[in-house]
């Protein structure tokens, strides 16, 4: 067995723990993922650290929170200076290999890695910057209701037709990483943006459900009061113009089950994949989201909240002859793939050319305990400051200057029902977490920095947008010259070489 093993993650898009069997569910069919957990290593309370996709991203690939990066939004820009885990594997002499989404702002739209086989489903620019300064005006390039009120099946969606490519890509990309020269060990992302919004899926997997009893929303938006944070999400996805009625929560529901196995299937084709390839007993393959779906929930969409649902997400890996399955209890997060991933290739503090606000995992992958804590950050659309989070073991605490404190035990309060930060017998441990907060977060300093992201970013993209405008999104290139059979390769050796297996006889 290779000291520097082969890495597969496959990221799904807004998918959220609860939805998935092996975290508890008992409506999606997902076969692959099954399996996958039964033979791996399933965190069962895994986060993010951002409840929202580029943020998210920039915090799992860089190891650091977002307030330490400026990654704030889905608009801001992922510095190029920021070491991520490619760099570092990179550098440790993997290829590093991207398909799909992973939402890069601004012009380095490889952050370390040496190969990215799609563009990208979303865009590059700073067109979608937040103004909290005008907080009442709603952004027209944001969710709206029309995702869930629309929900249903279809022939084809934009989603569709990326993660398709996604998939193709990638394992035509494994086979020639078979069938090549190169021998070093690979890392490759294959990131694909289902099941997010809009929940419109094809016919067929809008079918494997028509004899499943869809699950309702466990808490209803008439069971509990709105926070502020609430209440603002509820605005900014202009829940309260187009109100969702119970059939359609459910169409909703169905058709993102039906994305999840959707997912399934093209992780079923990758394993095979693998497996043809010659990989399947040497590769590490990691399964996570970048964030969860609120589904209705607390009469709440998609994500940028603290609660479970938006934030908790799966983290499943499966790697049989190193790891023995089992299940991890303790609290982890996605700043603590990228120190995860580089020790696995080999790496340590010492290779390190920045603090991380995370710590490996490869202690839990062995059985060993973990620290149990998550530290959170929220600064896009829907908040008018930054909401923070700190959970450590069974508490989660919520706070933002704007709003009251939230402080939910799980154990005992699984969906949040309870805010226990008014509750006299919590006064200490509130104290403790509010204190906590004010020595790791300078958050008037934060707010400001936010705002001025915001109003230089506003300025350039506005500047960018007069006269000829040059895109940032990634142009993948495709040499047609050096594609199939081409007159200045001899015609046996090309063949032989593009057969896979070689030929033994």
């Amino acid at each position: 067995m290779k000291t520097s093993p082969n890495i597969l993650i496959l990221m799904a898009d807004q998918l959220t723990a609860r939805a998935l069997p092996a975290y508890g569910n008992r409506v999606a069919l997902t076969p692959h993922i099954d399996a996958l957990a039964r033979q791996g290593v399933v965190f069962e309370s895994f986060y993010c650290n951002s409840p929202l996709c580029a943020p998210s991203r920039f915090s799992f690939l860089a190891g650091r929170q977002i307030s330490a990066i400026g990654a704030y939004d889905n608009a801001a820009e992922f510095p190029a200076q920021v070491p991520t885990f490619a760099h570092y594997l990179r550098r440790a002499g993997y290829q590093t290999v991207l398909s799909g989404k992973m939402h890069f702002c601004g012009p380095d739209q490889l952050h370390g890695f040496e190969a990215r086989l799609t563009t990208d489903i979303y865009p590059a620019d700073f067109g979608w910057t937040p103004d909290w300064s005008s907080f009442a005006d709603r952004p027209s390039w944001y969710h709206t209701m029309d995702s869930v009120t629309q929900a249903g099946p279809c022939t084809r969606t934009n989603q569709i037709d990326f993660d398709d490519a996604t998939v193709y890509h990638a394992r035509q990309k494994l086979f020639d990483i078979a069938r090549g020269s190169d021998r070093r060990p690979f890392c490759m992302v294959v990131s694909m943006s289902h099941p997010h919004d809009p929940y419109a899926i094809p016919q067929r997997y809008w079918d494997r459900y028509a004899d499943v009893a869809i699950d309702a929303p466990r808490v209803s938006g008439s069971a509990v009061a709105l926070d502020p944070h609430s209440r603002r999400l509820r605005h900014v996805c202009g829940l309260d113009l187009l109100p969702v009625d119970e059939a359609q929560t459910q169409s909703a529901r169905r058709a993102y089950y039906g994305a999840i196995s959707y997912v399934d299937d093209q992780i079923g084709m990758l394993q095979e994949t693998l497996a043809e390839a010659g990989f399947a007993d040497d590769t590490i393959v990691l399964l996570l989201a970048d964030h969860g779906d609120m589904l209705g929930e607390r009469g709440l969409w998609y994500k940028m909240s603290f609660f479970e649902p938006a934030c908790r997400i799966p983290l499943i890996v499966h790697a049989p002859g190193r790891y023995a399955a089992r299940r991890v209890t303790e609290s982890a997060s996605l700043v603590d793939l990228m120190p995860t991933l580089c020790e696995l290739a080999g790496l340590g503090p010492a290779d390190y050319a920045t603090p991380l606000d995370g710590t490996s995992l490869v202690p839990q992958l062995g059985g060993a305990p973990g620290s149990d804590s998550v530290i959170g950050e929220y600064c896009a659309e829907g908040a008018i400051a930054p909401l923070v989070m700190i959970k450590r073991g069974a508490y989660k605490f919520v706070h933002s200057p704007a709003d009251p404190d939230q402080l939910y035990q799980l154990r005992d309060d699984p969906e949040e029902m309870e805010n226990l930060a008014g509750d006299p017998r919590e006064a200490g441990r509130l104290a403790a977490f509010r204190a906590e907060a004010a020595s790791r977060w300078d958050l008037p300093a934060l707010h400001a920095a936010v705002l001025a992201s915001q109003s230089r970013r506003h300025l350039v993209n506005a500047a960018l947008r007069a006269g000829r405008y040059t895109p940032w999104d990634f142009q993948p290139v495709s040499d047609a010259s050096g594609a199939y059979v081409r007159n200045d390769r001899d015609l046996g050796s090309l063949e032989a070489m593009a057969r896979f297996p070689p030929f033994a006889g």
